[in-house]
């Protein structure tokens, strides 16, 4: 089939889009810690560009987009038609009619997986090895991510049932958010949680890397449609909605519960908004995009409390958000769902649809959520027994920037301090302004 240039410039400039997403995660994320883990935080995001795609390469859109020759396993996991991507390069466009380069899909399906594994990090800021992270990291997208990704998007048994994720509410956020809550519960709390201070030390940098996630999440949702047409501006225009909504609806909510509206509340319900109507954004009228909005910003600004209550230290809030987030707009798409895709999927109960999609969105979450959260466990326990998943209690109190990676996110020295030593160097003394004489 000839190659459609206008598919193929979208989907190129949305999947920089979706890579762009994770440098933003890692802004987003940087600043919610404290300053001394600033630059640790920022790595495990870049850590999992790396690996992750090296994985992808290998074996990842094999074992994701492939069918296995076995029926019985295809359910489960692909196949190794497309080891090293060569295959692709052999097949100059897909074959699903959108003609658009095989490669440039496959390209655009790496972003999600990244973003997956760094959204995981967030859960164990502060106190994880880096070494430990990059090993968890291959293992977790190659026996997690890529067989969700098959159920629900390859040839799996979810996706063969009908069940709705439009972009990634199922196989990203439930997927990243139950790991997130596995391995915060393997890793144990950070030293002095609950008893100090732990707020985040640039919100700047937290504004910062909302705007550019809820930039590049356009890439994320619209360009999930894999064509330029009508689904395509239905999914963008939801976008916007649902994040507006949500982040509208966490500050209403801050401020009947604590009594103002916080910088650190409006970043985190637009994220809430973008998590919640990612599964949803191409089924729904901009009227349920709305609602979908309101219900994500609302009841996520209650779940991340749910960490106190229940004793588990999840960092930057990942549970609360993308596993909450993620399961709202998935169910909500059993009531809401509008516009089928594909001949395989059904309306919501609103709109005359049975109960069984409602089923299927219910299944998903739970099917998904529960492995991940599982295997990951697994995992976790596995690197934490062998090689060590947390670093030394002096490290975490003396900051893992310096201890680990011998930086500092802030060198303020040159300025504060004469004639002593910081973490990146000498510092040379700074003489007094001279006075001026009238």
């Amino acid at each position: 089939m000839k190659i459609d240039s206008g598919t193929t410039a979208w989907m190129l400039a949305a999947t920089a889009l979706v890579l762009l997403m994770t440098p933003g995660l890692a802004l987003f994320y940087g600043g919610m810690t404290r300053a001394k883990s600033v630059l640790n935080m920022m790595m495990m995001s870049f850590g999992a560009i790396i690996v992750v795609t090296v994985a992808w390469v290998l074996f990842g859109h094999s074992l994701a987009f492939t069918d296995n020759p076995s029926s019985a396993i295809n359910n489960f996991v692909g196949g190794f038609d497309a080891l090293g991507l060569q295959s692709l390069v052999d097949l100059p466009t897909k074959d699903d009619g959108t003609g658009m380069p095989s490669l440039v899909f496959s390209a655009f399906q790496l972003t999600f997986a990244i973003i997956t594994v760094a959204l995981i990090s967030g859960a164990i800021a502060d106190r994880a090895k880096f070494g430990a992270w990059m090993v968890f990291s291959a293992v977790w997208v190659t026996i997690v991510y890529f067989p969700v990704a098959h159920w629900v998007w390859g040839t799996g048994w979810l996706n063969t049932m009908g069940i709705e994720d439009f972009a990634g509410g199922t196989v990203v956020h439930i997927n990243a958010g139950a790991a997130a809550l596995a391995l915060a519960l393997v890793i144990g709390k950070r030293k002095g949680w609950r008893k100090e201070p732990m707020r985040p030390h640039n919100l700047p940098l937290v504004l910062l890397g909302a705007g550019l996630l809820w930039f590049g999440w356009f890439g994320f949702n619209a360009g999930s449609e894999l064509a330029v047409d009508g689904t395509t501006g239905l999914a963008f225009m939801n976008t916007q909605i649902a994040t507006a909504v949500a982040a509208g609806a966490w500050l209403v909510v801050e401020k009947l519960r604590d009594g103002h509206a916080s910088s650190l509340g409006v970043a985190s319900g637009a994220v809430a908004g973008l998590v919640a109507i990612t599964p949803a954004c191409g089924f729904v009228d901009p009227w349920a995009a709305m609602v979908i909005g309101l219900l994500a910003g609302a009841i996520c600004a209650w779940a991340v409390g749910l960490k106190y209550k229940l004793n588990y230290d999840d960092s930057l809030d990942v549970v609360g958000v993308h596993l909450v987030g993620g399961v709202v707009g998935a169910v909500s798409l059993g009531f809401l769902a509008a516009y089928p895709f594909l001949d395989q999927q059904s309306e919501g109960l609103f709109y005359g649809g049975g109960f069984g999609q409602l089923g299927l969105q219910i299944l998903g979450p739970v099917a998904v959520g529960g492995y991940s959260f599982i295997v990951t466990y697994v995992i976790g326990k596995i690197i934490d027994k062998t090689m060590g998943f947390r670093i030394k209690e002096e490290d975490e109190v003396t900051g893992i920037d310096i201890t680990t990676h011998a930086e500092t996110g802030y060198d303020l020295g040159s300025v504060h301090a004469s004639g002593v030593s910081s973490p990146n160097g000498p510092v040379t003394s700074v003489p007094a302004p001279k006075k001026v004489e009238a």
